[in-house]
């Protein structure tokens, strides 16, 4: 009875999973929407709002740049922090892209103001990567926190989200447009997995009882 719950617990993981799937696929073909404003943060959840396409335009705050430990498929490197702070009074931080380590300097070159940003609006990241704690106070950074992150400089006003910048049409330094938007969906797999197990459970049953009997 119990592997079959199991299977059954797993049957309704798989329906949420592709329902995850599915609404996120539509973000991502979507057309961008405008960056969401205070009035709209309240409301925000992964679950609604993570991956949707965005635009702002602003200004970049120089000397902001935030480094934070990345790995990617270019190798090791730093996510560029920076915070862009729009006409309407309110900062979003954006993520500008991927620096490889040798060349952590280029995270220094801001494009021309006021700029223009589409991306992927992405949550904050309260808890650490890598096994490791952000050290604000010795400039480490290892998740994208913005509660975090904006205290460290001081801003008000600050998103509750940050924004994935699409790649730049230069191809310059940092690189953009690298997000990784995968979810692994196995539950099918474990879902026939467990109803195997209960129909072997159930059979093994069956024969003792055949046994019992002839004996």
């Amino acid at each position: 009875m119990g592997f079959c719950a199991l299977g059954v617990w797993q049957v309704q993981r798989l329906a949420w999973k592709t329902d995850l799937i599915a609404r996120v696929e539509a973000r991502l073909a979507a057309p961008p929407v405008p960056a969401p404003g205070p009035a709209d943060w309240p409301g925000l959840s992964p679950r609604a709002d993570e991956y949707r396409r965005v635009a702002v335009a602003g200004r970049y705050a120089a000397d902001s740049d935030v480094l934070v430990k990345a790995v990617t498929d270019r190798g090791p490197g730093f996510w560029v922090m920076t915070p862009l702070a729009t006409p309407g009074g309110w900062t979003v931080l954006v993520n500008r892209g991927f620096v490889p380590d040798e060349a952590r300097s280029a995270a220094r070159a801001l494009p021309a103001a006021p700029a223009e940003v589409t991306g992927l609006l992405r949550m904050s990241q309260p808890k650490g990567a890598f096994l490791r704690r952000n050290r604000p106070d010795e400039s480490r950074w290892y998740s994208r926190d913005t509660v975090a992150i904006a205290a460290s400089l001081g801003l008000p006003a600050v998103a509750p989200y940050f924004i994935d910048a699409d790649a730049r049409p230069d191809g310059d330094l940092p690189i953009g447009g690298l997000t990784v938007v995968g979810f692994r969906n196995s539950h099918l797999g474990y879902a026939l997995t467990w109803f195997a197990l209960a129909a072997l459970w159930a059979g093994w049953l069956g024969w003792l009882w055949r046994r019992g009997k002839a004996d």
